[in-house]
């Protein structure tokens, strides 16, 4: 008889030391559970608009199914390079600086393992995203965390991330708007950390994918600063703006030689992102800004009310002037943000997210996306009311 084989002794190392994800975790949990209301998915409710569906079926019915270059159409990568120079002043050139990928998570990836080598510190803000320190570990870099803090509005400061360089710092991680506390941070607070990042010759892996998303004040886009250009690797998508997450299309911009071996990654891992997409984002970027600019100005009304209603229950809720996410403390209930959220989804069945699933920084806080109807927003806020006048 042949030797049984032990599937786990063949796991590399670093997968064992990667937790699942804290959000799908919830997920599982409000599958089981009938008439649940959802704060937890953090994506728009709305259905793709047609005019991009349609220029895709169009596409189809054309025949083209094609692969395209590994770096993503050019009439595609020209529009991107278009709407930066027109809306943030920044030129790339779309022959050789930007690179289309499949979401903005395999350009995190791919931007993460093209800079890292072994042992390089990668420096991560939290609360942030959960992908990005099991990216950095994959890439087989450290993540080196840094914690904002609700009394500076969950701004990253220069002062925090200049305590976190070491002679081993390759990079920063930063993602403004901000998932999950919906923070954003102006050309003043950039200023700071550019001149940080400069001083200690390290790059910046900018994520953006919320950059539509800001209701109070104009967005700074980080590489439109003075010499962070080719410090920066930008990272954004149509997921967000343009309710197209099934779609799985975003882009990297970046110097050439980062983009090209970024390229590298992409090319021989996932050849290219699917060309239906990438004729749908660029009927987005064409003739899709009056849907996105309506789902926006809907965006901003869900957002007063949720947090007008989170802090009426008392749960004093910090105002997010990005994304779609509320992130209010529940300190003051006595509950851990698991205790919170499992009881929350278990006597009131309202799916929410734990504040620490995004770090330590988000302990004591819970996640509430508004991303989904008023009327919902509604129901959830009377029941996490009844929820907390129960305790």
């Amino acid at each position: 008889m042949r030797k049984a084989c032990n599937s786990s002794e063949f796991v590399a190392d670093v997968m064992k030391k990667v937790p699942p994800s804290g959000i799908r975790r919830y997920f599982d949990l409000a599958s089981e559970i009938d008439d649940v209301i959802s704060l937890g998915v953090g994506e728009p409710d709305y259905v793709t608009p047609w005019h991009i569906r349609e220029a895709c079926i169009h596409s189809l019915e054309c025949g083209e199914t094609s692969y395209t270059s590994n770096y993503g159409l050019i009439e595609l990568r020209e529009e991107i390079s278009n709407l930066f120079s027109t809306k943030y002043g920044v030129d790339y050139n779309p022959a050789s600086e930007i690179l289309v990928t499949s979401g903005v998570s395999e350009a995190l990836d791919v931007a993460i393992r093209a800079i890292t080598n072994p042992g390089d510190e990668i420096i991560v803000v939290q609360p942030s995203y959960v992908a990005y320190v099991p990216s950095v570990m994959f890439a087989g870099g450290v993540p080196v965390i840094v914690s904002t803090k609700l009394e500076n509005n969950f701004k990253l400061t220069a002062e925090e991330l200049e305590s976190a360089i070491t002679d081993k710092t390759k990079a920063v991680i930063i993602n403004y708007p901000n998932n999950p506390t919906g923070a954003t941070m102006g050309r003043e607070d950039f200023e700071a950390i550019a001149d940080v990042v400069c001083e200690h010759d390290i790059m910046v892996i900018s994520d953006e994918v919320y950059d539509c998303l800001t209701y109070n004040g104009g967005h700074t886009c980080f590489s439109s600063l003075e010499g962070m250009r080719d410090r920066t690797i930008l990272l954004n998508g149509f997921s967000k703006a343009y309710a197209m997450t099934g779609f799985r299309m975003a882009y990297a911009m970046a110097n050439p030689k980062i983009i090209s071996a970024m390229m590298l990654i992409h090319q021989y891992s996932m050849l290219c992102a699917p060309i239906t997409a990438q004729i749908g984002a660029i009927e987005a970027l064409k003739n899709g800004t009056n849907e996105m600019e309506k789902m926006v100005r809907d965006y901003d009304r869900r957002r007063h009310l949720i947090i007008s209603g989170l802090n009426k229950i008392g749960l004093d809720c910090f105002e997010p002037k990005g994304a779609f996410y509320a992130f209010p403390s529940i300190k003051n209930t006595g509950l851990t943000s698991d205790q919170f959220a499992e009881r929350l989804l278990n006597e009131q069945k309202v799916v929410t997210i734990p504040g620490n699933v995004f770090g330590e920084a988000g302990t004591g806080f819970l996640r509430c996306s508004y991303a989904t109807s008023r009327e919902e927003i509604e129901k959830a806020l009377e029941r996490i009311g009844a929820f907390v006048d129960s305790l």
